[in-house]
């Protein structure tokens, strides 16, 4: 019952997001750029997902002026030029999400960033954990697909990477938060399909009855 109830929802979404979408459409790889740093990052794109998760080391929660605030650190490494960039970035946290699963729970603070997709940046919620395991740094949820066009599971690599100074930006719409299911079993697909070819990972990027996400404030 909960999975067919999960699965016309997923099917209402999808019928939403074309309605709300761009003319455009996006593979279940893309090359994306994290703003306004310029950072290049392969990005998994999976409407199994509610929210967008980025890769983030060393979380730290604080207070600011009494706001929640995190700490983090980014990492990329360049395979090309065999070096490895980092950098701490400070973000206020807009809100808290918590994922329950076979193995437990799992409490991720959520921030605002700004990411490139086909020279315009949207500015996107992404929760913070370390996925080091994982194939792809940057997993892009429904929330965030539903912003760039018709996703095409059977393709990769459809947009161009990359902004310029006069890149149109999209603020994040307060209306698009929510509470819900969120599929992290995507993840879990990556992290066990990892060594294997790009086509035969596809599959993870349609909709499955996810772990149990609730948000707060």
């Amino acid at each position: 019952m909960r999975r067919a109830a999960w699965c016309l929802a997923a099917a209402l979404w999808s019928g939403l997001a074309l309605a709300e979408a761009p003319d455009r459409s996006v593979g279940w790889v893309e090359s994306v750029t994290l703003m306004p740093w310029n950072l290049p990052f392969e990005a998994k794109l999976d409407s199994g997902a509610l929210t967008s998760s980025l890769d983030a080391r060393d979380i730290e929660r604080f207070e600011r002026d009494g706001e929640a605030w995190v700490r983090f650190r980014l990492q990329f490494d360049d395979d090309d030029k065999g070096e490895t960039f980092a950098m701490t970035l400070e973000r206020p946290r807009v809100r808290r999400l918590t994922v329950r699963g076979a193995g437990g729970t799992d409490d991720r603070p959520v921030v605002l960033l700004d990411v490139c997709v086909d020279g315009v940046r949207y500015e996107e919620e992404f929760s913070l954990r370390d996925r080091s395991e994982m194939t792809y740094p940057i997993l892009l949820g429904r929330q965030t697909i539903g912003h760039l066009g018709r996703l095409d599971v059977a393709s990769t690599h459809l947009t161009e990477p990359g902004c310029d100074g006069d890149a149109p930006r999209m603020p994040h719409r307060a209306d698009d938060e929510a509470s819900g299911d969120d599929g992290e079993n995507g993840d879990k697909r990556e992290n066990r399909e990892s060594g294997k070819a790009g086509g035969g990972d596809a599959s993870s990027s349609s909709a499955a009855e996810p772990e149990a996400e609730s948000a707060s404030e």
